[in-house]
């Protein structure tokens, strides 16, 4: 049953055209939080936003996050109190400035030029797109990402609260309302405050397919890996030059290959090698490494510790360091104990007329680290495809079912 008019799906694309518009990329390296400062516009505008929608007790705190409430309904006080949450920042993996979305009307299953940058979607490479034929899709122009990873789940998430306060008919229970910062470098929620956030459970707007509803994600570590060479000058090289870059070739080979990300799906996990910068004398590697699997990951991280012993063996003790840091688990043991929140989404998904799909995120959200801090957080939807590059995509058609589905949660649940 959907609840959505064209006034509402004007108010949709409006508000994700203005949200991608603002450059919200995070930075890994930065020590401050938000990592960077521009994520705080979009924070300080939503904010503004949530306050003239008629969002109560909205507020911003010393970190970024903004949080508001929807009141329960009067007689629904005793419901359980719903919140629903979205990340701001956009990947440090691409560009996120100047974004220029195109819009394709009535989308006609054929390949879509990415303006004039040379790059295009075409239903062979990215066959998920043939589900939306006929949907209203926005693009990039090849140059930037699009930034609906997660201003789309953003975009949802407010026009579901204007068209609640709207209609008061439509009774509910206590919602709360959060904006994160920093989500895509892993510290999302490192100071949100989950007693004041005051929800018994929660769901993250944060996924991408038409009707997938997620809660299990990988187990995630990085690691950095520093190399120390020794530069002879290469015609008196012979017994004495210790090459870091040919080192950390040799690592990287020892690692198998069947488990990069381009060879893996479903439950498989990965080595990734996210970044190498290097001369002669010293080189450094960043990986991550996942898996759904504890005992898996727990596995991979012990036979890279093995790859880097064997390899200071081979070339000397010190010659490698390793640090490696875990940076979220598996939320699956944190939601599976409560049923009722997946069945709950389940039903709403159905109820607008799509086939939920329960899969694993190949990849983690703010909910994997809020479910292990009390607060259980599965995944919804929200039509974005192709994150984080220059062929990301996103469905108005699917945004709008995704705003029915936040509002059949908190109104099934009577």
């Amino acid at each position: 049953m959907s609840t959505i008019n064209d006034r509402i799906t004007m108010k949709l694309k409006d508000r994700f055209l203005k949200y991608v518009s603002l450059d919200t990329q995070s930075d890994p390296n930065s020590e401050t939080y938000p990592s960077t400062a521009k994520q705080l516009t979009l924070l300080n505008h939503l904010l503004e936003e949530m306050i003239q929608i008629g969002v109560s007790d909205v507020d911003i705190d010393a970190n970024g996050y903004v949080t508001g409430t929807i009141p329960a309904s009067e007689g629904m006080e005793h419901m359980p109190t719903i919140g629903f949450i979205a990340h701001v920042d956009t990947s440090p993996d691409m560009c996120g400035k100047d974004v220029k979305p195109q819009i394709i009307e009535n989308y006609n299953g054929e390949v879509i030029t990415l303006g004039d940058s040379g790059l295009s979607i075409c239903p062979i490479k990215f066959p998920e797109i043939t589900h939306y034929i006929g949907h209203t899709l926005i693009t990039t122009d090849g140059t930037t990402l699009l930034g609906a990873d997660d201003k789309a789940g953003i975009a949802e998430i407010i026009c579901a609260a204007e068209w609640l306060l709207n209609h008061p008919e439509v009774k509910h229970g206590k919602i709360r309302i959060g904006f994160t910062p920093d989500e895509e470098i892993g510290r999302g929620v490192d100071y949100f405050n989950v007693e004041s956030f005051g929800a018994d459970f929660a769901y993250t707007m944060d996924g991408g397919f038409e009707g997938e509803l997620e809660y299990e994600n990988f187990n995630a570590a990085s690691a950095k890996i520093s190399i120390q060479g020794r530069n002879i000058h290469p015609g008196y090289a012979k017994d004495k030059m210790v090459n870091s870059l040919d080192i950390g070739c040799e690592l990287n080979s020892l690692l198998p290959v069947n488990q990069r990300p381009q060879h893996t799906e479903h439950y498989d996990g990965f080595y990734h090698l996210v970044g190498m910068s290097g001369v002669v004398e010293n080189t450094t590697l960043e990986y991550i490494v996942r898996d759904h699997s504890n005992t898996k990951f727990e596995s991979k991280k012990s036979y890279l510790e093995d790859v880097v012993a064997l390899l200071n063996r081979k070339y000397g003790e010190g010659t490698i360091t390793l640090v490696m840091t875990d940076q979220y688990y598996n939320m699956k043991k944190m939601v599976e104990p409560h049923p009722h929140i997946i069945e709950l989404a389940y039903n709403a998904i159905e109820n607008v007329g799509i086939t939920p799909i329960i899969k694993p995120i190949r990849g983690g959200t703010d909910g994997s680290r809020l479910s292990y801090m009390g607060l259980p957080c599965p995944n919804i939807f929200t039509g974005g495809m192709n994150f984080h590059g220059k062929h990301e995509y996103c469905s108005l058609t699917t945004m709008q079912k995704s705003v029915d589905v936040i509002i059949n949660i908190v109104t099934v649940i009577q």
